[in-house]
């Protein structure tokens, strides 16, 4: 990104502190904010996903469940739910040493479902491509259609993992990826 002509303050998203931005794009005053934010963001993705894959397999049916499975639920702290029950505003059935079991039906009676679709992503399937000549454009051809230079073609090829196929001098590219590719420059 360019630097800009002029000085525009912004507020630091991590630390709080005022500073004069260098692009458009800036949001932390330096370096180390910018990794720990990094870090921050990383850590609180990877505790989602393992508390939804710890709700996801908790089975429907099951009437108690344990207090890190409510966590994962209900997305109530841990804590929370301990001065609950010490409190004696949910009841517990103690089965022994950390084996704290609480009634499905009284939590939803108090906490709404946490979301999440949000944070179990499946994997989409890997496109399959014809790469056979008549499915494809040679990079020449490409040139020609869209006037731009063969080093841009292979360039955006490379950065955008578009499949190629050699066969003699020619390299063959698929029309679908190509077309979607250039299609805003017609």
């Amino acid at each position: 990104m360019p630097k800009l002509g002029m000085e525009i303050k912004r507020k630091c998203k991590f630390c709080g502190k005022a500073f004069i931005i260098k692009t458009l794009d800036s949001i932390y005053c330096c370096k180390k904010c910018t990794e720990a934010a990094y870090a921050q963001r990383k850590r609180t993705e990877a505790k989602e996903r393992k508390l939804a894959l710890i709700a996801k397999s908790v089975p429907k049916v099951r009437e108690f469940i344990s207090i890190r499975e409510a966590v994962a639920i209900y997305g109530v702290e841990r804590d929370t739910l301990y001065l609950m029950i010490r409190r004696g505003q949910i009841p517990s059935i103690n089965i022994g040493t950390r084996l704290t079991r609480i009634n499905r039906k009284d939590l939803e009676k108090m906490f709404v479902k946490r979301p999440m679709a949000k944070y179990i992503k499946e994997t989409p399937l890997p496109k399959k491509y014809s790469l056979e000549p008549e499915d494809c454009y040679t990079i020449g051809e490409i040139c020609e259609k869209y006037h731009i230079n063969d080093s841009s073609v292979w360039a955006h090829v490379r950065k955008y993992s578009i499949p190629s196929r050699q066969i003699g001098n020619y390299v063959y590219v698929p029309k679908e990826e190509i077309d979607n590719l250039y299609k805003s420059e017609l």
